[in-house]
């Protein structure tokens, strides 16, 4: 996995360098024109997510999660992003799919009737979250382009703790799930910077109301370029927020981290 991981990272500029050298220093622009002809954007993506908050486990039991976007590399187990979207005239349509599961292991000190002794745990969260949402352009200039977004979050995770006293066969291991649908809306967009084919992208959106979730959102911003009509490529920091009901697996987590991403246009 950390093999397909580094490829991951560096499959963008494997595949801008040559476009790159083809198109020499002509400036593409980065903004997309709204017209009446189709288009299409698909967009592979790798996020180094770590996740910050509380994971909420059966019996009432709670664990305070906190996997760095550092480690992301022994985090990440097994995954795959990727985002697309279509458009025609101002109206368009969305999506956006992250499939991942990710592992911390840890060591807690406790006090047993033989003395000190110590618990091994492991923290698994196994998730699925798919974004879709119908879009509408509300700014195309020169130098900046504004979609709102009205849709629905999608989110099904796993929170498996296990657990297991060093030196002896006593295990444990307890398991939550929880499935949950939230309506969205928010904006996304870009911004030229200084009529280059450098830009700024950005998203976000806020939602509620999906029977489990309190509140949920997502932030996004970074830097991108555009190298010719056919390819993009972004380096931003993406945040996505949930506060479940009691409930729930994810009460108050954060999951944010760097995201490098190379977009496709037809």
């Amino acid at each position: 996995m950390k093999l397909v991981t580094k490829i991951l990272c560096v499959l963008p500029i494997a595949l801008v360098t040559p476009l790159t050298l083809a198109q020499g220093s002509a400036d593409a622009s980065p903004i997309p024109k709204v017209s009446d002809e189709w288009r299409f954007e698909v967009t592979p993506y790798l996020w180094g997510t770590g996740i910050r908050g509380t994971v909420n486990l059966n019996n009432g039991l709670a664990k305070s999660a906190e996997m760095s976007s550092s480690n992301v590399l022994s985090d990440l187990k097994s995954g795959g992003m990727i985002a697309a979207e279509a458009h025609k005239g101002n109206w368009g349509i969305m999506g956006d799919l992250i499939s991942a599961t990710l592992q911390n292991s840890g060591s807690i000190p406790v006090m047993t009737p033989q003395g000190a002794a110590t618990v091994a745990d492991k923290v698994t969260l196994q998730q699925t979250i798919l974004t879709g949402a119908f879009t509408y352009t509300l700014t195309n200039t020169k130098d900046a382009y504004v979609d709102a977004l009205l849709g629905v979050r999608a989110i099904d995770i796993t929170a498996t703790l296990s657990g297991n006293l060093v030196g002896t066969p006593d295990k444990e291991t307890i398991s939550k799930k929880t499935s949950t649908v939230d309506p969205i809306i928010g904006a996304k967009g870009r911004y030229r910077i200084a009529d280059s084919s450098w830009y700024i992208p950005f998203y976000g959106d806020i939602g509620s109301g999906g029977g489990t979730t309190n509140l949920t959102w997502q932030a996004m911003a970074g830097i991108g370029k555009t190298f010719n009509k056919v390819v993009d490529a972004s380096l931003t920091y993406r945040a996505l927020y949930y506060d479940m009901k009691d409930g729930g697996v994810l009460q108050k987590t954060t999951m944010l981290g760097p995201q490098v991403a190379i977009t496709f246009k037809f």
